[in-house]
């Protein structure tokens, strides 16, 4: 049995006749009947019994039809008490986010979420590869995710809304011999020593790819995923690497070169599954992370789209 069926055993008892139930309840009398039948076949009891033209409760059916109305109330209030969770703005949102994208984001969430009526926030590092970020949207509200321009887009079973889409530009030692350009090409930088990340992280494949166009496999002396720590190896001399733009802070030692000639940009997504946004608290959040998106890009001055390749020396 269902709420359809106990809600028009219910109508029946009060109306009488399968014809005026359908009329109550804008459907066919053949609609009624089916689903009368269907009730009669889970209750081992008569429910219904024919009293000249008219169609009455059996006793069963008319204590059936009084439970019906605590069930119909029941539910009632457990829509209600969805609707008041769904419609809280101060309920909990939970947001990971990647080492990067969190120290750029995290901070300005938290100021900008500061105080009563707002939501709380419930915040997690996550660092995994790209292919891991999707099963995260089932701990989480929402998941701050990054996958370079040219990467497959997000499985359909996730929302995705893009924040950011950012520059890596190649870090180096200020005094470094490529320090003096305004650009770097794949073969300025292809004899150098690299600091890059793990297998399976968006930042390699950056870094297959100047490979790959200056004809020759780069030597990639540490594989460090933190970028401040490979921001400190390549201070200390340890070779190059690609930085983001704007989600990492300026080292005092580094300059950041724009590269020519290899698409070097990723995307940092906020990603979410279809049902989570229909929380109020959660549709603001997301509203604070595009915000705080034109705060980081705009945060060194740079005025120039994300779409561009040019950027200032740090």
């Amino acid at each position: 049995m269902d709420e359809r069926q106990l809600r028009i055993l219910r109508e029946l008892g009060e109306l009488g006749s399968v014809t005026a139930v359908a009329e109550a309840l804008l459907v066919t009398p053949s609609a009624i009947s089916q689903q009368l039948r269907l009730l009669q076949r889970a209750i081992p009891v008569p429910l219904t019994e024919r009293q000249g033209r008219r169609l009455v409760l059996t006793d069963a059916g008319q204590t059936l039809a009084g439970a019906a109305i605590e069930v119909e109330s029941a539910l009632e209030r457990a829509r209600h008490s969805v609707e008041e969770f769904l419609n809280r703005p101060d309920g909990e949102v939970s947001v990971a986010a990647f080492h990067s994208a969190g120290a750029a984001f995290f901070p300005l969430l938290l100021r900008a979420l500061d105080g009563p009526d707002n939501p709380v926030l419930a915040l997690g590092d996550e660092d995994v590869t790209q292919s891991d970020f999707p099963r995260l949207t089932r701990e989480y509200d929402l998941v701050l995710a990054h996958r370079l321009d040219h990467a497959p887009p997000w499985p359909a079973t996730v929302m995705a809304t893009t924040l950011l889409r950012e520059p890596l530009d190649v870090a180096m030692p200020a005094d470094h011999p490529l320090a003096a350009g305004d650009r770097v090409t794949p073969r300025d930088v292809a004899d150098q020593p690299w600091i890059t990340v793990h297998d399976g992280f968006p930042v390699m494949a950056t870094i297959e790819a100047i490979g790959a166009a200056a004809g020759r496999r780069l030597h990639l002396a540490h594989r460090i995923n933190e970028f401040a720590v490979a921001a400190e190896a390549v201070a200390a001399g340890g070779g190059l690497a690609l930085m983001p733009r704007w989600t990492t802070r300026p080292h005092p030692d580094l300059v950041l070169k724009p590269l020519s000639g290899v698409q070097a940009r990723r995307h940092i997504d906020a990603l979410h599954r279809p049902e989570r946004t229909a929380r109020a608290a959660v549709r603001r959040v997301l509203i604070e992370l595009r915000q705080a998106a034109g705060t980081i890009r705009n945060s060194d001055g740079d005025p120039h789209s994300p779409h561009d390749g040019h950027h200032p020396t740090h």
